[in-house]
């Protein structure tokens, strides 16, 4: 108990302040925004936007409604350099891809876990995955 009473006493006066801050304050989209960006695709939507990228590899995944694809490079200096374009981006959207990386190969599932499945957040970033892929600086 003298750790916790010591541990207390050193927690800095502002420490209230920070745990009365609402999660999404924290987020950089408010979140009516984000709800209406994280709805599920619509049949249409899909008829549209996927064609596209099953052409270009994407793969449904089973029990899931996700997309997935493995990327090959050259080296693993090339996948990472890969790796921290999309990195940057999905920041930049607040929308991040499940991924895995051995040595040359990086393999991509998107969803948007907001909704649970395939939203237009997942095509936008798949988007700019492929363009990313294309040019591996």
């Amino acid at each position: 108990m003298r750790w916790l009473t010591f541990s207390l006493t050193a927690v800095p006066r502002s420490l209230p302040a920070l745990l009365s801050v609402q999660p999404w304050t924290l987020a950089r989209t408010p979140p009516s925004k984000m709800a209406s960006q994280s709805h599920w695709l619509t049949p249409e939507e899909r008829e549209q936007l996927l064609p596209e990228l099953k052409a270009a590899g994407w793969e449904d995944v089973e029990d899931r409604d996700a997309l997935f694809k493995e990327f090959s490079f050259v080296n693993f200096n090339q996948a990472f350099g890969f790796m921290t374009r999309v990195a940057l981006q999905a920041e930049k959207m607040n929308h991040h891809p499940e991924w895995f990386n051995v040595y040359h190969k990086v393999q991509i599932t998107l969803l948007t876990h907001d909704c649970g499945g395939l939203s237009k957040k997942d095509i936008k970033l798949a988007k700019f995955i492929e363009q990313a892929a294309a040019s591996p600086n």
